[in-house]
């Protein structure tokens, strides 16, 4: 009870920020307490910028594991608690910033942190993520997730339903390719190859076809033997 009460103060904050991450308060001024502000506010007006979220991911991973001042004997001891408590203060801060109708990036994380325990949760927050980003960034990160996590079939069936191949990014059919080569779909892997050609960057197409062909190749032979 002493763990989730201290994660709730940490991912409230202090009344005069915002509601996202946190520092314990304190009678003397502490030198990284302006930079925290500052990562909460960039992450406000841009909930996708990866690398302040993953800043701010480092202090707060931090405070939800070290020993609070007026209560020594509730932090987390075992490496397992520390890694739910670090991973806790994290979802928190990414279901805070998730509330914007812009964030992405947040919505990758939480599924990331949840894929293993709530498959169609995290299916559900890849899907709104891929919706919310008409670049296909987030199409090709919640993807990579996937693949990540063992499971390059439901890879395929978020990139088949939200690819625009003329309009996003080349890494979406990258993405493609890679998880049908791993579901054991080679025919599959070189029609989404083949789709490549329908976009706009040939000099990027062209890279990610002497990438990918050879792989192809590879398991078209192994099929055919």
């Amino acid at each position: 009870m002493a763990l989730l009460q201290r994660l709730r103060r940490l991912v409230l904050g202090p009344p005069s920020a915002s509601t996202v991450g946190t520092r314990r308060p304190s009678s003397a001024p502490r030198p990284e307490a302006s930079a925290e502000d500052r990562l909460r506010a960039k992450l406000v007006d841009d909930p996708n910028d990866a690398r302040s979220f993953a800043a701010l991911v480092e202090v707060v991973r931090r405070r939800a594991t070290e020993t609070p001042e007026e209560d020594p004997l509730s932090a987390p001891t075992e490496p397992e608690e520390r890694r739910r408590a670090g991973d806790l203060a994290v979802w928190s801060l990414a279901e805070e910033l998730a509330g914007n109708p812009k964030a992405w990036f947040p919505l990758i994380e939480l599924a990331r942190l949840s894929v293993d325990d709530d498959r169609e949760g995290a299916l559900r927050r890849l899907a709104t993520a891929a919706e919310r980003d008409p670049s296909g960034k987030a199409l090709a990160e919640g993807m990579s997730v996937l693949r990540e996590a063992g499971l390059p079939v439901e890879a395929l069936g978020l990139g088949v339903g939200h690819w625009r191949v003329r309009e996003q990014d080349p890494a979406v059919g990258r993405q493609l390719v890679l998880a049908a080569l791993e579901a054991e779909r080679p025919a599959e892997a070189r029609h989404h190859l083949d789709s490549l050609r329908l976009h706009p960057d040939d000099a990027t197409v062209e890279a990610l076809r002497e990438e990918l062909e050879p792989a192809i190749e590879r398991a078209e032979r192994r099929t055919a033997e």
